[in-house]
């Protein structure tokens, strides 16, 4: 090949080699660059949703603290509210209870005549009445307590009235018979009186000869 500009073609060809190589290393280099940059891009982008996820989480966390405060309020508030109606029944527990004794006091002596022949003493109404024994220093009521006669001998009728009468009102009503027995002259009958008889009261008071009269009965 012919001399151009005074190169040989042998030294041509070696340039020519050489600017090419260039060439190649600066479209690497660039295509290296972009890709960087591109990395760089998405790195950020990857960055700024780990923000905005990060904020998200602190928000819900915010959210899940004040849910906890305000749960914590409310039960707060449901277990005063519990306690205040818990005094409210046993208020009205307490005022059914001696409305109860009243109608305990007019209707039981007219159903042990019936029933059981038993005559009890005192005035009309007031046949029976609250009691207290002093057993051992201390004292145990019975609500309705009063004494009588059927054919001919002493009898002595140990009551209770309860509104609602279940097997536990029954058990315990026995314990505090068991207390005082020991002290009892003559015939005992033992008396329970409500506004509602449970079955498992009755197989209880069966099992500790009690007997158990309902309101409504007569």
């Amino acid at each position: 090949m012919a001399e151009v500009t005074g190169l040989t073609a042998e030294m041509y060809r070696a340039v020519v080699t050489i600017v090419d190589e260039r060439v190649e290393e600066i479209r690497a280099t660039r295509q290296d660059f972009n890709e960087l940059k591109g990395a760089v891009q998405e790195l950020a982008q990857a960055q700024a949703r780990a923000e905005q996820r990060m904020g998200g989480l602190e928000r819900a966390m915010l959210e899940l603290a004040q849910a906890q405060v305000r749960t914590e309020q409310q039960i707060r508030e449901l277990v005063q509210a519990q306690r205040d109606l818990a005094r409210q029944v046993g208020r009205l527990s307490d005022n059914i209870g001696y409305g109860l004794e009243d109608i305990a006091k007019i209707v039981l002596p007219g159903y042990l005549q019936r029933h059981f022949g038993i005559v009890l003493e005192g005035v009309l109404g007031e046949e029976l009445d609250r009691h207290f024994f002093h057993i051992d220093g201390s004292d145990v009521e019975i609500n309705l307590y009063g004494e009588g006669e059927r054919d001919g001998q002493r009898v002595v009728v140990l009551g209770e009235a309860k509104s609602r009468i279940y097997r536990s009102e029954v058990e315990k009503f026995a314990y505090n018979l068991a207390v005082i027995d020991h002290v009892l002259k003559g015939e005992v009958v033992r008396v329970m009186f409500g506004y509602f008889l449970h079955p498992s009261a009755e197989a209880a008071a069966r099992e500790r000869d009690i007997l158990l009269v309902a309101s409504y009965q007569r």
